[in-house]
């Protein structure tokens, strides 16, 4: 939401609005931007100004809510929803290198980056198409007076993130008691959604959350940390962090990290475009923990968890998103508890593509008794394998295993670095007894086979 204006009959009082007229502020501002033009107000460098709805002191009000620096060179900063661009321009003045961005080709906005001899980069890009792709990653990422113009809110604070490496600026109106009086909505993390002009007249006006909302959808987008620094007259001012606090001098170590995988394949592959849990299990001495003891980290990237469970003494198991906008490759996740370290890694790989080798079977096995080339099912139901040619980041989700055709469960994938790799799968008590053919592939192998002897088998 833009800064309160500054204009004659302009009314900060809305207790005992009616249904109709509880958003009757919108309706003044329109009313006023259609007299002035300007929405923002400038200081021009030849002493004069241009006054808009927004005034100058209100402008710099709102921006001194976040702890931007005044110092900015070296840092890139995205400006969405510029609008006429002070704040783009203030920015730039602090030092910064400014991507401006609206859904529209504001011709303020170039008219003010004449007159004040700007080198601002402005483009008209939708705020769905916002990618690290398209317009690369920023220290700073100014999301002021947007996300209530948004039919699909969470996605676009998870767009935010995604282009944020270090915080996000984030402004918002918010559903307060007196737009709903009596129904506490000041406390609780509810919505309202507007499907045609019922916000203030304005079709463009899509959603109001309360602040509860507002923080628990900035969480939820990805950020490690969202600060409320100030609620204003009709918005709330959180910084959003990609990152943890750095520790203390003296801080712990973190904990050991047993393992880190995707909460369904239970692989390490991880794809950017989806909205895929990190399940986690790590060793850490303490009698409970909660949602805000346990800090995960993916590639540096702090994240909130969803759902911490303990799994046994001093073993516990934490669910968290995928943080957005990491680069393909593979990444490093650790956990901190509270102003630990991070603790021990474990590599997964994020946008990695399945090449493989010429894969080879080098040798089959009984996973209970040993014996070569065969399995017997009364006395178990793990076959044993190792394969040579897998890509380093081939798991239990994404290798093919088949036996005579029948698609069998990956339980086990050796880790990278030997020349052959012991694959375990799980051998269904029904199969025919007598030879079979075991296969496997990865990506767009080709598949290696080899023979074995099934014994035991109740069917």
């Amino acid at each position: 939401m833009a800064p309160e204006p500054e204009w004659p009959g302009y009314s900060k009082t809305m207790a005992g609005k009616t249904e109709l007229a509880r958003f009757d502020v919108v309706r003044q501002w329109a009313h006023a931007r259609a007299e002035r033009g300007w929405w923002h107000s400038f200081e021009l460098p030849d002493g004069t100004f241009i006054q808009g709805v927004c005034g100058l002191a209100g402008l710099k009000n709102r921006i001194a809510q976040f702890p931007i620096p005044e110092d900015l060179r070296g840092k890139r900063v995205l400006d969405i929803g510029a609008w006429d661009g002070w704040y783009s321009f203030e920015m730039e003045r602090r030092g910064a290198e400014v991507l401006a961005i609206d859904n529209w080709d504001n011709p303020l906005f170039h008219q003010a980056r004449a007159m004040l001899n700007s080198r601002v980069e402005y483009r008209q890009i939708d705020m769905y198409e916002l990618t690290p792709e398209r317009v690369g990653r920023f220290d700073i990422v100014l999301f002021l007076g947007v996300l209530y113009h948004l039919k699909h809110p969470l996605l676009a604070l998870e767009r935010v993130c995604a282009l944020t490496t270090g915080m996000a600026a984030v402004d918002s109106f918010i559903l307060r008691e007196e737009h709903r009086p009596g129904e506490r909505v000041d406390q609780r993390p509810v919505m309202e959604f507007y499907e045609t002009n019922e916000f203030g007249g304005q079709t463009d006006n899509w959603v109001a959350p309360s602040l509860a909302c507002l923080q628990a959808f900035c969480r939820t987008a990805g950020f490690a940390r969202v600060e409320l620094r100030n609620v204003l007259e009709h918005s709330a001012c959180l910084a959003c962090y990609r990152h943890w606090e750095r520790p203390a001098a003296g801080a712990p170590e973190g904990p050991e990290l047993l393992a880190a995988l995707h909460n369904l394949s239970g692989g390490i592959n991880f794809d950017s475009s989806r909205d895929e849990l990190v399940s986690a299990w790590f060793r850490w001495n303490a009698p409970r923990l909660g949602l805000n003891d346990v800090r995960p980290e993916v590639g540096g990237y702090g994240i909130r968890p969803i759902d911490v469970t303990q799994m046994g003494e001093n073993e516990w198991q934490a669910n968290f998103k995928l943080p957005p906008g990491l680069t393909p490759g593979w990444h490093e996740v650790r956990m901190r508890i509270g102003g630990s370290h991070p603790g021990s890694a474990q590599r997964i790989a994020v946008d990695v593509p399945l090449v493989a080798g010429d894969i080879q079977i080098r040798g089959v096995s009984d996973g209970t008794t040993w014996a070569k080339d065969q399995i017997d099912l009364s006395r178990g139901n793990v076959l044993s394998f190792w394969a040579s040619g897998l890509p380093e980041n081939v798991d239990c989700g994404n290798l093919s295993v088949t036996l005579d055709g029948r698609r069998l469960t990956v339980t086990y994938v050796g880790a990278a670095g030997q020349e052959a790799r012991q694959i375990n799968v799980t051998v269904p008590n029904d199969i025919p007894v007598g030879p079979a053919a075991i296969s496997v592939s990865a990506g767009n192998s080709g598949t290696a086979r080899a023979y074995i002897e099934i014994s035991g088998a109740s069917g």
